[in-house]
């Protein structure tokens, strides 16, 4: 049977009803339009610990981060990449992120620094907290609050993803 551009197109328009009593819709909603997304994997002694992450890796799209998500997967996250080490000046805020988030900030070795638990923050921005890390990084991982501990990762463990320069095995 060959497919018409009429049947093609009608069944195009049918997609969202599809999806939505999936539950894909919502899902695919949530995730910010034009972010590249990617697996990531946290080697550690829990074992290889996988992640669908959204890559933030301009200025515009860090500054955008998770704001205004009402709902982020139990394996899902966000990478804040650097083109250069970033400074302990260099920090995160809560202001309109709805979600309580862990973020473990990556050093050039791939491996966490250290993870850190941020909690939403209301009220004006310039009220909000920064979470500042204790070092240098080249990146950042968000997910969730309580994910890390968890799956019983922290310093020391090796994340990988699609192009990173980390040393991590598996």
């Amino acid at each position: 049977m060959t497919l018409s551009r009429r049947r093609f197109l009608a069944s195009l328009a049918l997609t969202p009803v599809a999806l939505s009593s999936t539950g894909l819709l919502s899902q695919a909603l949530a995730n910010a339009p034009g972010l590249e997304t990617v697996t990531l994997v946290i080697h550690g002694a829990q074992g290889p610990t996988r992640f669908t992450v959204e890559v933030a890796d301009d200025a515009k799209e860090r500054n955008q981060g998770l704001m205004g998500r009402e709902q982020l997967a139990d394996d899902a996250g966000m990478l804040f990449l650097y083109q250069s080490s970033q400074g302990v000046h260099n920090g995160f805020w809560m202001y309109q992120t709805l979600l309580p988030l862990d973020i473990a900030f990556i050093g050039a070795d791939g491996r966490i620094q250290e993870v850190r638990r941020m909690d939403p923050c209301e009220g004006s921005a310039s009220g909000c907290p920064t979470t500042r890390p204790a070092e240098r990084y080249h990146a950042a991982l968000e997910v969730r609050a309580g994910t890390f501990d968890a799956l019983g990762v922290g310093p020391g463990d090796c994340v990988s993803w699609p192009g990173s320069e980390g040393t991590c095995q598996g």
